[in-house]
């Protein structure tokens, strides 16, 4: 099968389209399946132009519906991508939902995906079915004692492997994914990091490999060092080692010279993102799905019963509100779980919320979000009145009042230690 669209060139495989063919990145995809040496996926942070970084997740449908308000900005939108913040196939539900949805509204654009392949066997088949048409797949080493230096740990069926061992079973699920992509004729890119000591001669290896197993384009990519990684501490990459090892691996594959390093939120010309996506991403990801929703109560994490201004682990009851014909009216108050059940603690009280279409609260941990976001229980992070947020829940409005960008970090404004809420 050949999903590649005729007169729709890709941006990040063909140099000639990064001036006239936009692309966008749907961050739906959270989960990771391993921990790289170099990545830390920090989140709400605008500042910082990286892959693993967002403003903001979305769920399927407000990926769609943000990509109806981008399309009618960028009317040379061309490429609809999903690469994380985390790997596309550790959140493969709302991957592959994400896709059917933009299929299915997007017929004509193009499909693509980037991921670490851990996890992508599975799933190329379907991937060609709904039209992925182009697929990036990261390989940093195809020695399994390089690539021990470079993961911290993989999760592969639900166990965590460490060291040569994680190491071997991630070079073989890539591997194994990149002949198999070629049998449905999807274009396949291969993104090396070049990090200097540790793969930076070896990448030509990896590139030779790769061409024979029939990789397509190959892309040199400078890793940049990030704070709290184990390899903060490691130089960026010289121009001349860039040069040298490009050079390197261009006898085995063409070269992608112009990569941008994305963002997982990316949107725009290469080089050239939108520079107000992360607002409207905020105003999405708020956005709830009412038609699917039975749910008529919502929670509020509050201290006087005014404001949203208590971090989810802090509050020891949650007020319930529900809209009425003369306004919203609180309906009564619920006492919260106790602290230090771990998970259970929020598996607890998504039961409790199950009447509950929405929780506001002004600061929460990742864990619970999404223990709570996956028991439909629609969690906002806001400070500000009450009202506002109800408005916003109720009447799909934009919430003026969302969380501003690092506004919270975990330990800073509640009485935990920054370990997570438990």
């Amino acid at each position: 099968m050949h999903n590649k669209k005729e007169n729709i060139a890709h941006p990040c495989f063909d140099v000639k389209a990064r001036h006239s063919h936009a692309r966008v990145h749907l961050p739906v995809a959270p989960a990771c399946n391993i921990q790289c040496n170099y990545c830390n996926r920090k989140f709400d942070c605008v500042n910082e132009s990286r892959p693993g970084v967002c403003s903001s997740v979305l769920k399927p449908f407000q990926a769609v519906d943000y990509l109806r308000a981008l399309v009618s900005r960028l009317e040379n939108l061309s490429v609809i991508g999903i690469a994380g913040p985390g790997d596309p196939f550790a959140n493969i539900e709302q991957t592959l939902e994400t896709m059917r949805l933009a299929r299915a509204a997007f017929p004509d654009k193009l499909f693509c995906v980037s991921t670490n392949g851990l996890d992508l066997v599975p799933h190329i088949a379907e991937l060609a079915a709904l039209g992925v048409s182009h697929l990036t797949l990261t390989i940093n080493a195809v020695d399994p004692q390089i690539s021990a230096q470079i993961y911290k740990w993989i999760r592969y069926q639900k166990r965590v492997y460490r060291g040569v061992e994680g190491a071997r079973i991630l070079l073989e699920q890539q591997l194994k994914s990149i002949s198999l992509l070629k049998q449905y004729g999807i274009t396949v890119k291969i993104n090396s990091i070049i990090i200097p000591g540790v793969n930076d001669t070896h990448i030509p290896t990896v590139a030779c490999v790769c061409s024979e197993l029939g990789a397509d384009i190959f892309n040199c990519i400078p890793m940049i060092p990030t704070a709290d990684t184990a390899f903060e501490d490691l130089s960026e990459p010289a121009p001349a080692m860039i040069f040298k090892t490009r050079t390197l691996a261009s006898e085995h594959l063409p070269i992608m010279s112009h990569c941008a390093r994305c963002r997982a939120d990316a949107a725009g010309l290469l080089g050239q993102d939108l520079s107000d996506t992360h607002a409207l991403l905020k105003e999405y990801s708020t956005r709830l799905n009412l038609e699917t929703e039975d749910r008529p109560f919502v929670a509020v994490a509050t201290n006087e019963g005014l404001l949203v201004n208590l971090h989810l682990g802090e509050a020891s009851k949650l007020s319930i509100f529900c809209k009425t014909p003369k306004g919203f009216k609180l309906v009564e108050e619920r006492v919260t779980p106790s602290a230090g059940g771990g998970e259970n603690r929020w598996y607890t009280m998504a039961a409790l919320l199950g009447d509950c279409r929405a929780l506001l609260v002004s600061g929460v941990g990742e864990n619970p979000k999404r223990i709570l976001n996956e028991r439909h229980v629609h969690v906002i992070e806001m400070t500000g009145l009450i009202d506002e947020g109800l408005e916003g829940v109720y009447m799909n409005r934009v919430i003026r009042s969302i969380a501003k960008p690092d506004a919270f970090t975990c330990g800073s404004s509640c009485k935990g230690n920054a370990q997570g809420c438990g």
